[in-house]
């Protein structure tokens, strides 16, 4: 699930604006950080694993000048964990093409082969991110050898729409391109997340592009609007917007970015993150005042869960408290890459209030339960502080399929809910009761904010896969993968 942005300056350095809008997305990816920038002659390019802020040191600012630049921050859902396949990635012709890349493509393999055997490209990664640049790059040369008179602009724009015509999955993309500027474009299905923004200077307006819109917080961008499901927009080197539909498209975004990827604060497709979250509290309300249970307090599981707590609390008049400390120096735990990390993280990551917990019923909430490591170990230490009866409700679904469309469930293996019935979760986790969302009211928490949208990409929760080319046999492929917690992971699956 990435997070990328692509900024477009009029004169000013484009780099400490990249860090910054890195530093708002961070939450997106913790493996490795890349920031590239363009002085309009050479390219400048800085990527390593790490946190944004360990990545960078204020002597980048010296290297990585100009005034356009991408960056990303790496979250991968499998393979090995290299800066390798870290990105921005790089192809020299034609022009010259700087790339970063949210979301993961579902036909790698059929394309990586075609390149290597029909077109002789050597790719350097197994990462599906390369991939897509050398198809992209691949389509635009394609487009001048068939119409040498064509400008720049409209070769790139048919090589975009070329490329969305053989690549099938879930991708936002953003691209420098030298002599044609800052180039962006989003699958027809608008998967996952990108957003526009602008702002006016004394020289001129400038643009941004991003994962979530506050990214565009400490920079002074306004939020203009989501780029649509097959749309592609590009930023000229002149600061001129071009905007251009080249498919036809059908806005469904992935609905777990509402659950849990993205930051409350941001709006998506025009859907508030946290007013989603408030419904999702109201939804598990009416299952929690019908279970008629004796709950002495509900706690969240900081911090994602909060606004779900919230709201909860205030529908069934149970108090809500804080019971749980969160170390904020401790990354996500869904997203540290290994099982065995993971449960490490939780220990470290999360503390009690003994006070909130001796000899009292408590309901839990979290705003998913994946894995079921976490959800474990938490109810483990609720117990241990004093907790008479632990109860759980999480404001998703069960998550019973893999999601192949850039999120960390590759495999049905890893999967607590797949094939388990609920009272079976319950022994697994540990938990006296567990109460999930139903899917009908997460989707109408989500549909509440935009009514324009009819379907939603909730394929981890449902088993169907919005895009229609998943077949049995690509999802058993995925099944007979070695799971990411193992180091010595596969790399057909890579995709960052």
């Amino acid at each position: 699930m990435c997070g990328i942005i692509g900024i477009q300056t009029q004169s000013t350095p484009v780099f400490p604006e990249l860090y910054d809008g890195l530093l708002m997305l961070q939450h997106r990816g913790q493996d490795a950080a890349g920031i590239v920038t363009f002085d309009q002659k050479k390219f400048h390019e800085k990527k390593e694993e790490g946190l944004v802020k360990d990545v960078f040191k204020q002597n980048d600012a010296l290297n990585l000048t100009g005034n356009m630049g991408l960056g990303h921050v790496r979250y991968p859902t499998a393979g090995t964990l290299s800066v390798k396949e870290a990105q921005p990635f790089f192809v020299n012709a034609p022009f010259g093409i700087f790339l970063v890349h949210n979301g993961n493509l579902t036909n790698t393999q059929f394309l990586r082969k075609k390149l290597q055997n029909k077109y002789r490209r050597h790719l350097r990664t197994e990462s599906d991110s390369e991939i897509l640049l050398n198809v992209f790059s691949d389509q635009i040369y394609n487009t001048f050898k068939n119409n040498e008179s064509i400008s720049n602009e409209d070769a790139v724009f048919e090589g975009a729409k070329k490329t969305i015509n053989k690549i099938k999955g879930a991708y936002s993309v953003l691209t420098v391109i030298d002599k044609v500027g800052l180039f962006g474009f989003r699958d027809p299905f608008a998967i996952r997340p990108l957003v526009l923004g602008k702002r006016t200077t004394s020289k001129g307006d400038e643009y941004a592009l991003a994962s979530e819109d506050v990214a565009f917080i400490p920079l002074g961008f306004e939020k203009i609007r989501d780029i649509k499901p097959g749309e592609a927009v590009l930023i000229t080197p002149a600061g001129q917007l071009i905007e251009r539909q080249l498919v036809k498209g059908q806005l469904s975004p992935c609905i777990f970015e509402y659950v849990y990827l993205a930051r409350p604060d941001s709006m998506l497709d025009n859907i508030s993150v946290y007013k989603t979250q408030l419904r999702l509290g109201q939804k598990l309300a009416k299952q929690i005042k019908e279970s008629n249970l004796e709950i002495d307090s509900i706690i969240p599981v900081p911090d994602s869960a909060r606004p779900v707590a919230l709201e909860l609390s205030k529908e069934t008049g149970i108090k809500y408290r804080e019971g749980l400390v969160k170390n904020r120096y401790v990354g996500r735990t869904f997203i540290m890459p290994g099982q065995e990390l993971r449960e490490k993280s939780v220990k470290r990551k999360l503390n009690t209030i003994p006070l909130e917990f001796k000899n009292r019923n408590i309901l839990l909430v979290d705003d998913s339960i994946v894995r079921g490591t976490t959800m474990r170990k938490i109810i483990e230490m609720c117990r241990k502080a004093g907790a008479n009866k632990v109860y759980v409700a999480s404001a998703a679904p069960p998550v019973r399929y893999s999601n192949v469309y850039g999120i960390d469930m590759p495999t049905k293996k890893e999967l607590l809910a797949a094939g388990l019935t609920i009272p079976e979760i319950e022994k697994a986790i540990g938990a006296d009761k567990l109460f999930y969302q139903k899917l009908e009211d997460l989707i109408d928490a989500a549909h509440q904010g935009n009514k324009e949208i009819t379907i939603f990409e909730d394929s981890c929760f449902s088993g169907n896969y919005i895009t229609n080319d998943i077949t049995p046999e690509y999802l058993e492929e995925l099944e007979n993968q070695t799971p990411r917690s193992n180091k010595n992971t596969n790399p057909k699956l890579i995709n960052i």
